[in-house]
């Protein structure tokens, strides 16, 4: 979304943060009731969009789009070649994910996505970023030592596993097509798409079992 900076009046915010409790979620909810209150944000829109965003579209959007990139060799092929032409086509491009372009993951190269200014995301293949996608430290660190990042993610690669970081920005987004993972031979798209986790598209995991 645009970046937009307006100033306000200081007493106003500094009566609004005193009124916020500490513990984030209520402050989160307080915040929003000022908003509301205040007549700069229509409760029935946000409902819509969280809506949208939480059920609607998200991380199984991908998921189908990265196990049909499994099973069907042409389709991989295009995707990889132009990921934006071919996900319009498929009608899954929208705002916040406007130009995206694919990588995938081989045994020779992992790939990993960040934005370094902000939080740049595929909104539409993905849903709404994690919070630590957002965090100052995943952002400012995966870059500079990201073998070690993922290693905190639970993630440690082999050796000779190059890593790959990819920075998004507001004209391009990526989607990291994991490895199909061993025990998932003959199974058919629909059931590899449960295989596929969030975190695998962003880099920062691997496709797995369901639990």
């Amino acid at each position: 979304m645009p970046h937009d900076h307006h100033h306000h009046d200081h007493d106003h915010d500094h009566d609004a943060h005193a009124l916020l409790p500490s513990d984030p979620a209520l402050r989160v909810k307080a915040l929003e009731t000022l908003l509301v209150d205040k007549g700069y944000v229509d409760p029935a829109a946000m409902d819509a969009i969280l809506d949208f965003y939480q059920n609607k579209v998200g991380p199984q959007i991908g998921a189908r789009v990265v196990a049909r990139a499994w099973t069907d060799p042409a389709f991989k092929a295009a995707l990889l070649a132009d990921a934006s032409a071919t996900l319009a086509a498929e009608g899954l491009l929208g705002r916040q994910g406007e130009h995206v372009v694919a990588v995938e993951n081989t045994p020779e190269v992992h790939n990993v996505v960040v934005c370094t200014l902000c939080s740049c995301y595929p909104w539409p293949l993905l849903g709404i970023p994690p919070t630590w996608y957002k965090s100052d430290a995943y952002r400012a660190r995966v870059v500079r030592e990201p073998r070690r990042v993922l290693a905190e993610f639970g993630l440690d690669l082999p050796e000779g596993q190059a890593v790959r970081v990819w920075d998004s920005t507001a004209e391009i987004r990526y989607l990291v097509i994991p490895m199909r993972p061993e025990g998932s031979e003959g199974l058919d798209a629909e059931a590899l798409t449960r295989w596929v986790t969030r975190n695998s598209m962003i880099g920062t995991g691997l496709a797995e079992r369901p639990a």
